[in-house]
């Protein structure tokens, strides 16, 4: 699970493209850095290894900067968006939070205008895999973005998941991703090779697959510089793409739970994020729901309660 490739976007603001080149380079051991003459006005920081860092405009940020403490408005240098050369999990994660550390620390900050995006290797899914990642998805919406606390603001970029798409999905049981590419463009006027393809709005992103650089793309993560927090992502998405791999048959099935931290910390579990080692990462993201998560039924007197209604019920 923890061997594929990713690959990382995480819009921030507070600092120019430059410094935040700068830091990165720094991070990298002085790594050289490259400008481009182009709309991104894009920084390539090159490390030693031939991996390139970009650091890139990006025109969905709400560009700011502190003054005595206060937010305030900024101009176009200080939009900032954070792309990564390809990662691992286990070689690259702690490199990857240093250098959203250092931004913090070099004045960069987030705002309800940000995002995280990650980008997984497209390269060993089939027809059967995409269709389960999208049912997966489809299946958990409500209890997903509650625990992301996926922001009003972002909802523009960040949409559930298309319902007529679940719906044609699974009455029509594709078998070939040319089947579901169909499905998945079915209803938009765009062009589907388009760069910025209406359809890419997406908790779960596929035109990034059908058409880019062949990665599922999962945009529901609010922008943050907390390191733990993006590990968690991280974790969550290689997890969850990992279910849709290895599944053999994932099928719609809306997810209602009235104890919502229970469901997703026992969801978190079952699909890898097990143990001492994820402990911190399951913590981040069932934090924000409601219920208990050790107790299905909320606490050790509940749990009696309802096993003592069932008794009744079964006499």
């Amino acid at each position: 699970m923890f061997t594929h490739h990713f690959g990382i976007e995480v819009e921030l603001t507070g600092v120019t493209r430059e410094k935040a080149a700068m830091v990165v380079a720094g991070c990298l051991n002085e790594a050289d850095i490259e400008t481009a003459n182009d709309y991104y006005d894009t920084y390539k920081v090159k490390a030693r290894d031939g991996r390139i860092w970009k650091i890139m405009y990006d025109g969905s940020i709400n560009y700011e900067q502190k003054e005595n403490g206060e937010k305030i408005p900024a101009d176009r240098r200080y939009s900032v968006e954070l792309v990564s050369p390809i990662l691992t999990y286990y070689e690259d994660t702690l490199l990857l939070q240093q250098i959203l550390r250092e931004l913090r620390y070099a004045g960069g900050f987030t705002n309800p205008s940000c995002g995280i995006h990650i980008h997984l290797d497209g390269s060993d899914h089939t027809a059967r895999s995409i269709s389960n990642f999208i049912n997966l998805i489809a299946s958990r919406n409500d209890l997903f973005y509650k625990a992301l606390r996926i922001r009003p603001e972002r909802m523009r970029y960040c949409q559930k998941m298309d319902s007529y798409l679940v719906a044609q999905l699974n009455e029509l049981h594709p078998t070939t991703l040319q089947q579901i590419e169909d499905i998945w463009y079915e209803g938009y006027q765009d062009r589907r090779n388009k760069r910025y393809h209406r359809s890419r709005y997406h908790f779960l992103n596929l035109h990034s697959f059908f058409h880019g650089h062949h990665t599922v793309e999962l945009r529901g993560f609010n922008g943050t510089l907390h390191a733990g927090k993006v590990r968690a992502y991280i974790a969550f998405a290689l997890a969850l793409d990992h279910q849709a791999l290895t599944q053999k048959y994932a099928r719609y099935k809306k997810v209602q739970e009235e104890n919502e931290k229970f469901a997703m910390r026992t969801y978190l579990t079952r699909i890898g994020l097990s143990g001492e080692e994820f402990k911190n990462c399951r913590a981040h993201l069932y934090q924000h729901l409601s219920g208990n998560a050790a107790w299905r039924y909320g606490s050790r007197e509940n749990v009696k309660r309802h096993i003592s209604k069932k008794e009744d019920t079964a006499q």
